[in-house]
């Protein structure tokens, strides 16, 4: 599966959305996209991985990026997680502790 990355904007917050593999290859992709946001004055990031079947280091490496740019711009950061496999991994490393979590985009939006 290819992976993509859109950006979007909803209700005063940056909406990252990603789908398919994110791997060595596809960080990359999803860093460049998150990492100006992030670093926004006061703004407010959600990265919607709901169609992410598949996150290794790199991938958890973008996430904590955005997380430290995101507090050092006074900022949010918000993830959402439907698949099994990657709220597994989050948990794991101990991100669903530290970034807030959400099962669908609505419920991050009303955040």
């Amino acid at each position: 599966m290819d992976f993509t990355v859109s950006v979007s904007e909803q209700d005063g917050r940056s909406i990252v959305t990603a789908a398919g593999e994110l791997d060595a290859h596809a960080a990359p992709v999803l860093e460049a996209q998150t990492g100006p946001l992030s670093r926004q004055p006061g703004g407010r990031l959600i990265i919607d991985l709901s169609a992410v079947d598949f996150i290794d280091s790199t991938g958890l490496g973008v996430l904590v990026a955005a997380l430290k740019h995101s507090r050092e711009a006074d900022g949010t950061l918000d993830v959402v997680v439907a698949t099994p496999r990657v709220l597994k991994v989050l948990g794991l490393t101990g991100l669903d502790v530290v970034i807030p979590l959400h099962s669908s985009l609505a419920d991050a939006l009303a955040s």
